[in-house]
């Protein structure tokens, strides 16, 4: 019997002992192709030599140190790295553990940077519903999927909600990309004025929405839009590019595609790797200008940030990134698999519709696709089509409540940046499996 609180505790879970390349092992000897990289996590696939070497490396050298005390060469080093690739604008970098902690950290930098400017009526936070920055308690309350949320309700602070730019659930028949955009942005703007100007401290928004509506790129110049908005009332943007950020869309950072620089970028995930939990706050000099011209320093911390291994982890996976050219790996391998699922899938009466960006892409299902009637969350396929990709070798990221924390099931797809073309359609031949197999157990139910 295990002693271990796990996700599900009526679940059998395998018990995972190797890992190589883009597949994981387990004590039966069954392979598993990574297709969702954990989530969205393992971008260089598992047992990296040189990842493993750095990280050897580092333990002999020195294992931790507390930032209390000390700065490392391998924290210096990141930092140097990530402002040399950073969008432009950011120029600083706090080290967490992770993403809800990067999160975190970025709310409460917000609110400081407004204290310090004299500006302490300044803290309300908007956000998108469907959006997801983590599982701590301001990041919950940030993030707009009810289902989380509920429970913990009255635990969360105050937060306000506008639709997110969702082109296959909320794009009018007839409406042009430029003119739903405009559309999304403007309820941004209509909240601020809503709340007061004074008042708002912040916007936060995925780049690329990820796990809860499952890969939904922006649309045309939506960002651009929102950017401009933020500057007219003096609100900080902050992009949550945790798990679409650090080269998972084909460029380092998702919004380079979009030509627009935030005051606050939030990454994990892609930067360690998964080889040391890790995570980073990038911030723009201006906000690093009010904390240094104020009170000195920034009111917060954790025990592990800035942790050495951590570091040294996720300066070796930059380097292997840029060394190997992986990038372009990315366009073109999510290029083909982008094509591959529309081939698989592109007639099939059960797929509404296929999205993403580069290696972060998702397949959503619906019951009826001429009306883009959901199935019934009861019968949870999302749950189906996990088990039925297990039981092929296949690790996939689905999710339920796709729409609205409730309805809707999508399934998410974020392989290594190692990834080849023979493995991108052993991929898209079991998923195509798993998923008819789901659905016919749903409809074998139904009758």
């Amino acid at each position: 019997m295990t002693r271990i609180l796990h996700r599900q505790i009526h679940n059998s879970y395998p018990l995972a002992v190797g890992g190589k390349g883009v597949e994981i092992f387990d004590a039966d000897g069954r392979a598993y192709i990574d297709a969702s990289g954990g989530a969205a996590v393992s971008c260089l696939g598992h047992g990296h030599p040189y990842v493993t070497a750095a990280l050897h490396a580092q333990a002999d050298r020195l294992a931790y140190a507390h930032t209390s005390f000390f700065t490392t060469e391998p924290a210096e080093a990141l930092a140097d790295r990530l402002i040399e690739d950073a969008p432009s604008g950011l120029s600083h970098v706090y080290f967490v553990s992770g993403g809800s902690e990067a999160v975190e950290a970025a709310l409460k930098m917000a609110r400081q940077y407004f204290v310090e400017i004299g500006k302490p009526e300044r803290r309300n936070i908007i956000a998108r519903r469907q959006s997801y920055h983590g599982n701590t308690l301001g990041a919950l309350a940030t993030g707009g999927n009810e289902w989380r949320r509920t429970q913990f309700r009255p635990l969360l602070v105050e937060t306000h909600h506008i639709d997110p730019c969702f082109a296959y659930r909320y794009q009018q028949p007839g409406e042009t990309d430029q003119d739903y955009a405009a559309r999304a942005a403007q309820a941004l703007e209509d909240k601020i004025l809503e709340l007061g100007p004074e008042s708002v401290m912040a916007f936060v928004a995925e780049t690329v929405v990820g796990a809860t509506a499952g890969a939904v790129p922006p649309v045309a110049d939506y960002l651009k839009r929102v950017r401009a908005i933020c500057d007219r009332y003096g609100v900080l943007l902050i992009l949550d590019e945790v798990m679409c950020g650090m080269g998972r869309t084909g460029t380092l950072h998702a919004c380079e595609q979009d030509g627009v620089s935030p005051d606050i970028m939030t990454i994990a995930k892609g930067l360690g790797g998964g080889y040391q939990p890790v995570g980073a706050v990038l911030l723009g000099q201006h906000i690093f200008d009010a904390f240094a011209k104020g009170t000195g320093f920034f009111q917060h911390g954790h025990t592990y940030l800035g942790h050495p291994m951590a570091c040294a982890a996720s300066l070796a996976v930059q380097d292997v990134i840029r060394r190997d050219g992986l990038l372009d790996n990315v366009k073109r391998m999510g290029a083909h698999l982008t094509r591959r699922l529309g081939e698989r899938f592109g007639n099939h009466p059960n797929v509404g519709d296929i999205r993403g960006r580069g290696l972060f892409i998702a397949v959503e299902l619906v019951e009826d696709r001429s009306t883009k009637a959901t199935f019934d969350p009861k019968e949870k396929l999302h749950a189906r089509i996990k088990r039925e990709a297990m039981a092929r070798g296949l690790m996939v990221y689905p999710m339920g409540g796709t729409i609205d924390g409730a309805r809707g099931d999508h399934v998410l797809l974020a392989p290594p940046f190692i990834i080849d073309a023979p493995m991108v359609d052993a991929i898209v031949e079991r998923l195509g499996d798993a998923v008819d197999a789901a659905i016919t157990g749903v409809k074998t139910r139904a009758a």
